[in-house]
């Protein structure tokens, strides 16, 4: 079960459900469970691991079973069903709720919702959109940008110039998801999705020029709600001492909530445009996922074998050019 919860007038408003029956405010009832189920084992009274958090839907194949038992097996059903007190119901593909459906949903105070939409395809939008909303999150001191389609969250130091290369890359055509604060979660068991809270929500902070609004100076197209993060770019002041990755053969990763991400370290002094190298880091990682790698295609052309140089000897191999 997750540790978050969504409101039901939440779920109602965001997924176009009406309201048939709710025994209290629906501000005030709250989905825990990321799953949804069709009830129809209950129903015919195989009651183990059922799960009374997750909204229950029922369609046409439940209703046919209904028509099917005599008015006494119908009652027991119901009453079986009912007093598992499930989170929400929702009834599908417009069908009628008749009285007797009604009584239980008051006598245990179960919500009924309704929807004109199938019944997979309401499971499927309600699973999806309870994904987002009660995933395991965190919040990551950075940037997320949107360059060439990929999510490219900017992490560093207080001070190294993040807000700075985003604004440029806004100015470049790429667009904000936010900035200072991205709210990171895991919707999947492969994909991290970031967003800015919403007191904070496109605006940008530049210090000696103050906070800006990125969608009021920019427009609607500079600025998006939410992004996969793609990728890692992490900014940090240049060390001479340091022996930087020169090749790219393989990509080094960085876990956030246990999912590796591709990350890419970028030093910073001046005279290099950031910018620009994140623009190349992020078609660099399309390439990659597409399954092209410039240094393997450049060692090949070297006549040298696939085997990776060992990371020691790069900056040799790179002098000798």
């Amino acid at each position: 079960m997750s540790k978050y919860s969504v409101s039901l007038e939440k779920v109602v408003k965001d997924l176009s459900f009406q309201v048939i029956y709710t025994p209290k405010d629906i501000a005030d009832i709250y989905i825990t469970a990321q799953d949804v189920n069709r009830p129809g084992l209950i129903l015919t009274g195989f009651e183990d691991y059922f799960d009374p958090a997750r909204i229950q839907f029922i369609g046409l194949t439940e209703l046919e079973y209904f028509k099917s038992l005599t008015k006494e097996g119908f009652l027991e059903c119901l009453e079986r069903f009912f007093s598992k007190r499930p989170a929400a119901i929702v009834v599908t593909r417009g069908l009628q709720c008749g009285k007797r459906f009604l009584s239980f949903a008051e006598k245990y105070e179960v919500p009924v919702l309704a929807t004109t939409e199938s019944t997979s395809g309401s499971m499927s939008a309600t699973i999806s959109y309870l994904g987002v909303e009660l995933a395991q999150r965190i919040t990551r001191h950075g940037v997320l940008v949107e360059v060439y389609g990929e999510g490219v969250l900017i992490l560093g130091d207080s001070g190294v110039g993040k807000s700075e290369t985003a604004l440029e890359l806004i100015k470049r055509g790429h667009r904000l998801i936010a900035d200072d604060a991205v709210e990171i979660r895991r919707v999947s068991n492969k994909t991290l999705v970031g967003s800015a809270p919403d007191n904070i929500r496109h605006f940008i902070e530049l210090r000696g020029v103050g906070v800006l609004n990125a969608r009021r100076l920019f427009g609607m197209g500079a600025v998006k709600m939410t992004e996969k993060v793609d990728m890692v770019v992490q900014l940090e002041p240049w060390d001479s001492e340091k022996v930087y990755d020169r090749l790219g053969l393989e990509n080094e990763y960085t876990e956030i909530l246990d999912i590796k991400v591709p990350v890419t370290t970028v030093p910073v002094k001046p005279g290099r445009n950031l910018s620009i190298i994140i623009e190349a880091a992020a078609m660099n990682n399309r390439q990659k996922k597409m399954g092209y790698n410039a240094a393997r295609e450049l060692l090949h052309g070297l006549g040298m074998t696939d085997d990776i140089i060992p990371a020691k000897k790069e900056l040799e191999f790179w002098h000798n050019f």
